[in-house]
C-alpha cells in the first residue's frame, strides 16, 4: 500500500479528493508544524493525566478510604485504559481518520476527567482512570499517525519523533508539578482532573479546526472480538497479580491462568482475521519485533517502576509531596532534553540508539537501590538523572522505531502496537513493585520490595537490551527472514 498526500483548497471538507489507486491515503493540505506543535501539546496534556496519581495518589487513596488494592488500580487504571484501547485507536485512525481519531481521544479525554473530579468513590475513580486511557490512547495513536503522514522518512521524520518523545517526557515531570501546585492550595485532589477536562476540551477544538485530515481509502471493519479478548484478558491479568496480597493464592492463580489464555485467544484470533488489530505480518520485521520488545521493557523496568516512586518516599520515608515532585521533575526534565537533544541524530539508527537507552536505563535503575529508613530522598537524585538520560533517549529511539518498519498505511497500527507493548509494561510495572513494595507495610520492609523492584527492573532492562541488540543483528543479516518495508 502507497501513501499520496492530495493537495486541496483550505476548506476541510470541500476540498476532498479521491485517490487515484485503491490504498492511496486520501489527506487534506499537509500543515507539519501545525501537526507537531498540536500533537506535542496534545500528548503533555496525556501525560499530564496518566501521573496525575503520582502526586495525588496517596491524598486520593486516604479521602476515599481506598486500600493497598485501590490505590494499585489508580496507579496503573489509565495504564489498562491505554493498552487496551491503543491498537483498536490506531486501526480506526489508520482507515476512519487520523484528525478524528484524535479530536474523539481529546473528548473522551475530557469527558472521563471530569467524572474523575467528581467522584465520591475509589471505583468511580479508577473506572474514569480507565476511560482516560481509552482517550488518551486515541490521542497518542492518532498523533503520532499525522507526525509519520506529514514528514516524509528521513532527517524530518526523526526530528519530529525525537520532539514528540520530549514531549513525552515533558509530560511526565510537569504533570506531577502541576498537580501539587494546583492541588496544594486546598489539599484538595480533584482541581488537576479538572484543570484536564477543560484543556483537553479546548485542544478538541483547535485541533478539529487547524489540523489536516490523512486516511486510507480502504476503511476496514473494527475487530470486537480482538478488542474484547485483549481487554479481559489483561484485566484479569492485572487482577491476579494484585490479588495475590489480598486475596487467597487459587482466586490469584485462576486470575492470571483466565489472562494468559485469553490473550492466547487474542493472538490466535488475530492470526485468522482479514482485518485484525495487529497485522501479526508486521512481525516478521526484526525491527519492529525490536521495538516492541524494547516499549515493553522501558514500560515495566522504567515507567512502571519510577510511577511507584512517589508513593514509596512518602509512605516509605515520610517525605513531603513537593521534594517528591522535584524529584520526579529532575527526571522528567532531564529526559526531555535528551529526546530534544538527539531530535538531530538522524545518522544513528534507532534499533542502536534504543539499545544504549535501555543499558542506561538499567544503570539508572541499579542507582535507585540505595534508600533505607530515615535517609534523605536526594540520595536518589544520582539514579533519576542516569535514568532521565535512559528514559529520553528510549522515548526518541520508540516514536521513531514504532512507524519506521511499518507500511505508511499502517502508521497508527504501527504506533498503537509499541504504545500498547508500553504501557501494557507499565501496568505491570507498577502492580508488581506494588506487590514486593506493599504500601501499608512497615517503612523498613517497605524500602526493601522497593530494592528488589529498582533491581529486577534494572535486570529486566539489560536482558531487554541484549534482545534488541541480537534483534538489531538479524535484521542486518542477509540470510534474515523477510521484512515488511
Amino acid at each position: 500500500m502507497t501513501e499520496r498526500a492530495i493537495d486541496t483548497a483550505p476548506s476541510h471538507d470541500a476540498g476532498r479528493r479521491a485517490a487515484s489507486q485503491p490504498g492511496d491515503v486520501v489527506a487534506e493540505q499537509p500543515g507539519p508544524g501545525n501537526v507537531l506543535g498540536l500533537v506535542a501539546g496534545s500528548t503533555v496534556l496525556v501525560l499530564l493525566a496518566f501521573v496525575t496519581p503520582l502526586a495525588t495518589g496517596v491524598r486520593t487513596a486516604t479521602a476515599l478510604q481506598a486500600g493497598p488494592a485501590g490505590l494499585t488500580w489508580m496507579l496503573s487504571a489509565m495504564s489498562v485504559g491505554l493498552a487496551v484501547s491503543l491498537l483498536t485507536a490506531g486501526v480506526l485512525a489508520d482507515d476512519r481518520g487520523r484528525r478524528r481519531v484524535f479530536v474523539i481521544g481529546l473528548v473522551v479525554l475530557g469527558i472521563a476527567s471530569a467524572a474523575a473530579a467528581a467522584a465520591g468513590h475509589t471505583g468511580v475513580v479508577i473506572a474514569a482512570r480507565l476511560v482516560e486511557g481509552a482517550g488518551g490512547a486515541a490521542v497518542l495513536v492518532g498523533g503520532l499517525g499525522m507526525i509519520g503522514h506529514a514528514y516524509p522518512t528521513g532527517p524530518a521524520r526523526a526530528r519530529a519523533t525525537a520532539i514528540w518523545g520530549a514531549a513525552v517526557g515533558a509530560g511526565t515531570g510537569l504533570g506531577g508539578i502541576l498537580a501539587v501546585l494546583l492541588d496544594g492550595a486546598d489539599g484538595s485532589w480533584r482541581v488537576t482532573y479538572v484543570v484536564t477536562a477543560v484543556a483537553a476540551l479546548l485542544f478538541a477544538v483547535v485541533a478539529r479546526r487547524v489540523l489536516p485530515e490523512s486516511v486510507t481509502a480502504q476503511p476496514r471493519p473494527v475487530d470486537l472480538a480482538g478488542v474484547v479478548l485483549l481487554a479481559a484478558g489483561m484485566g484479569a491479568l492485572l487482577a491476579g497479580l494484585v490479588e495475590s496480597r489480598s486475596g487467597g493464592p487459587w482466586v490469584s492463580v485462576t486470575l492470571i491462568v483466565i489472562g494468559v489464555a485469553l490473550l492466547g485467544g487474542f493472538v490466535a484470533v488475530q492470526a485468522r482475521r482479514r482485518a485484525p488489530l495487529i497485522d501479526l505480518a508486521l512481525f516478521r520485521s526484526r525491527g519492529f519485533v525490536a521495538a516492541t520488545v524494547g516499549a515493553l521493557v522501558a514500560g515495566i523496568g522504567v515507567v512502571g517502576v519510577v510511577s511507584y516512586v512517589p508513593t514509596v518516599l512518602q509512605r516509605g520515608l515520610g517525605a513531603a509531596l513537593p521534594s517528591v515532585m522535584v524529584l520526579m521533575l529532575v527526571w522528567s526534565v532531564v529526559g526531555t532534553a535528551t529526546s530534544w537533544l538527539l531530535r538531530r541524530a538522524h545518522a544513528v539508527s534507532g534499533g542502536l540508539l534504543l539499545v544504549v537507552s535501555l543499558g542506561v536505563s538499567a544503570a539508572g535503575l541499579v542507582g535507585l537501590a540505595v534508600l533505607a529508613p530515615g535517609a534523605s530522598l536526594w540520595r536518589l537524585l544520582p539514579g533519576i538523572v542516569v535514568l532521565g538520560l535512559g528514559y529520553g533517549g528510549a522515548n526518541a529511539a520508540l516514536g521513531r522505531e514504532a512507524i519506521a518498519h511499518v507500511p505508511a498505511a499502517k502508521a497508527g497500527m504501527g504506533s498503537g502496537t509499541g504504545n500498547t507493548a508500553r504501557y501494557l509494561g507499565s501496568a505491570l510495572g507498577v502492580t508488581l513493585a506494588a506487590l514486593l513494595a506493599t504500601p501499608t507495610a512497615a517503612p523498613a520492609e517497605l524500602l526493601h520490595g522497593f530494592d528488589e523492584a529498582v533491581l529486577g527492573g534494572a535486570a529486566l532492562s539489560a536482558v531487554g537490551a541484549v534482545l534488541v541488540a541480537l534483534l538489531g543483528r538479524a535484521a542486518a543479516s542477509p540470510t534474515s527472514g523477510p521484512t515488511v518495508r
